[in-house]
């Protein structure tokens, strides 16, 4: 990868590793750039998954002193009208937001080879020329948020709220974060609770992510996992209300550093199971203006985001613990289930399995 991306607990997951194919246009520094974004279902200030997508593609366009442009989408059914929009704008790089709208987006690229796609969580199970999926190894980051969850806990209860089962990265936080968890404690009640309803509205339901969360509390869970755009943030918030001076209380973010951009949850949020989104979609951005992006899959950083006003409350042998444990995920030296497997294999097989149910 260009460069490290230093975090107290940050772990640089592996390279590059896509195939070489022709086709797409060079975008020189002559040309005409227009960077365009689709997000997710969802606004771009969601404080998660979509803000933190936008963020990378105003830093980038900033950087290189080319114009941005985001649509909002408000239902699944505007994935394809939603990015040919910004096709017959004129925009020639256009990033796509989530597992959801990854068959629109190929089937746009098939129809405009001369344009560019990023898809941020979409996993490249056949390499179009001008598709890069931006994907992370979510299991890994959360299999670090599970062991520091059962670190911190007192009641020997912790939970996850979730969004949808249907999109694979949301599996891989979930099985990482109980895995991580059993690693640390194999006697540990982990209870996990994904969003019932339509793909639509999962991530955009905090009542329910806060209803959830608070069932988990009333049954004894101390440490909550929130990881489900705005959903997940209602977990958060309502992790926040409860804490008091006698009854601690500790709640995990997702996909960002959410000390940033969930400022409600302050009172609980030790730390973050972050995928950094900004500093990959940059790299690909950057990949495509010097004509050495190939379609495929480019693997994001993962880890866990710093802890804030609680590093004092997190010990310091569970700290390096923590250190100690992404630097083995990263080598390989252990994986998210304590087996062996090439990253890809866990990816495809995540896929596979969510688009078989």
């Amino acid at each position: 990868m260009r460069r490290a991306i230093t975090f107290c607990l940050v772990a640089a997951m592996l390279a590059l590793a896509m195939a070489t194919v022709a086709g797409p246009q060079r975008i020189s520094a002559q040309s005409t750039w227009k960077i365009g974004l689709v997000t997710d279902v969802g606004h771009v200030d969601d404080g998660s998954f979509n803000q933190s997508s936008w963020e990378g593609v105003q830093a980038t366009a900033k950087a290189l002193n080319v114009d941005a442009e985001y649509i909002e989408t408000t239902d699944p059914t505007d994935y394809a009208n939603n990015i040919k929009t910004l096709i017959d704008k004129g925009d020639n790089i256009i990033v796509t937001v989530g597992f959801a709208i990854g068959d629109a987006t190929i089937k746009a690229a098939q129809a405009n080879p001369k344009v560019w796609f990023i898809g941020i969580d979409q996993f490249q199970a056949d390499t179009v020329p001008n598709v890069v999926g931006l994907v992370f190894h979510e299991d890994q980051s959360g299999f670090l948020a599970g062991v520091l969850a059962a670190r911190m806990t007192k009641s020997g209860k912790i939970a996850a709220v979730l969004g949808t089962d249907q999109v694979p990265p949301v599996v891989r936080f979930k099985e990482g974060f109980e895995d991580g968890a059993r690693y640390a404690n194999a006697k540990i009640d982990v209870r996990s609770t994904y969003y019932p309803g339509d793909i639509s509205k999962a991530f955009l339901d905090p009542i329910w992510g806060a209803t959830t969360a608070g069932q988990a509390i009333d049954q004894g869970a101390d440490v909550i996992f929130g990881a489900g755009g705005k959903t997940g943030n209602g977990a958060l918030q309502e992790v926040a209300k409860r804490v008091t001076k006698d009854k601690p209380l500790f709640c995990i973010g997702v996909d960002t550093d959410q000390w940033l951009t969930v400022q409600e949850a302050h009172p609980c949020l030790v730390s973050s199971a972050m995928k950094l989104i900004p500093p990959g979609v940059d790299s690909i951005i950057k990949d495509i203006s010097t004509n050495s992006a190939k379609g495929g899959n480019f693997y994001g950083a993962a880890g866990l985001a710093p802890f804030h006003d609680f590093d004092k409350t997190v010990p310091a042998d569970v700290q390096a613990e923590l250190k100690q444990i992404a630097a083995d995920l990263q080598s390989g030296a252990l994986t998210s289930k304590g087996e062996k497997g090439t990253a890809s294999a866990t990816m495809a097989a995540t896929a596979a399995a969510t688009a078989a149910k």
